[in-house]
């Protein structure tokens, strides 16, 4: 029998399975009506694993569209997890780890210090997924994260950010002279959609990456596990690196990274 865990998103629903404690492959589909997204979602992981509703032994939701839910779902029993402690739990397992900060990189951006017998909630920001289309849908007129993405690639950050080279002839402390000293602080004229581009995923990721170092010296770990969509941009892996070399931190970003929270409310089922 399998254990279904759904994280019902604004805009996303995510959902995977645990049969035997394995987890099964995972799906998500996009809607704005999270009931629809939760039926849809369902129906989508169902028809990939091969299977029937009588697989299912117990579906466990969270997310912020899960207060949306307040029925079994086709007769299953299903039961509610709070989004922050599938978040750590979720963490900890895809990374194989007993401690660390586990980061929920969304819309906005979400702190838990994580083990394997408590989970707390550090804190946030507003900073996130959401930052990164609001900014590009005002600046440069494009609304996803795939256009955003393309326009990046072919951008210059040393046309958009003030780095310690620009204000100063030698290192600064520890910072080398390609750190960023300022973001957005030296926007030429000049600075074409895809240097803004650039600049915009710059100061999210350095931001998210920058608030996790310090949750977990607050926590006493210096593992981070990044989890969400957008933790496997390549943009997010080279700004964390950077991160990385700056403050001696382990930065894990695991595999499933998006399902994360979906699969620690698959955790939270009863035995």
């Amino acid at each position: 029998m399998i254990t279904l865990g759904i994280d019902v998103g604004g805009s996303n629903t995510k959902i995977i399975g645990l049969r035997n404690g394995i987890p099964t492959t995972p799906i998500h589909v996009r809607a704005t009506d999270p009931i629809t997204s939760v039926f849809g979602a369902l129906g989508k992981y169902i028809s990939i694993n091969h299977l029937t509703l009588a697989d299912i032994n117990r579906i466990m939701v969270t997310g912020v569209g899960s207060s949306y839910l307040n029925e079994d779902i086709y007769g299953i029993p299903t039961e509610k997890v709070e989004e922050l402690v599938s978040v750590g739990k979720g963490g900890l397992y895809l990374s194989e780890l007993d401690k660390a900060v586990v980061v929920s990189l969304g819309t906005g951006t979400a702190y838990v210090n994580a083990t394997k017998n408590s989970v707390s909630h550090m804190g946030g920001t507003g900073v996130g997924g959401g930052t990164i289309l609001g900014l590009s849908s005002k600046l440069l007129n494009v609304r996803s994260f795939d256009s955003i993405i393309d326009l990046a690639d072919r951008g210059d950050l040393s046309r958009v950010d003030l780095t310690i080279g620009d204000i100063s002839k030698s290192d600064v402390s520890n910072m080398s002279a390609t750190t960023t000293a300022s973001n957005f602080g030296k926007l030429l004229d000049t600075a074409t959609n895809e240097d803004i581009a650039a600049g915009i995923l710059n100061l999210v990721f350095q931001t998210v990456a920058l608030m996790a170092v310090f949750n977990a010296r607050i926590a006493g770990t210096n593992d981070i596990v990044i989890c969400g969509r957008l933790a496997n941009s390549p943009h997010c892996k080279k700004t964390l690196e950077e991160i990385r070399a700056l403050h001696g931190v382990n930065f894990i970003t695991p595999e499933n990274a998006e399902f994360a929270t979906a699969l620690g409310a698959a955790l939270c089922a009863p035995v």
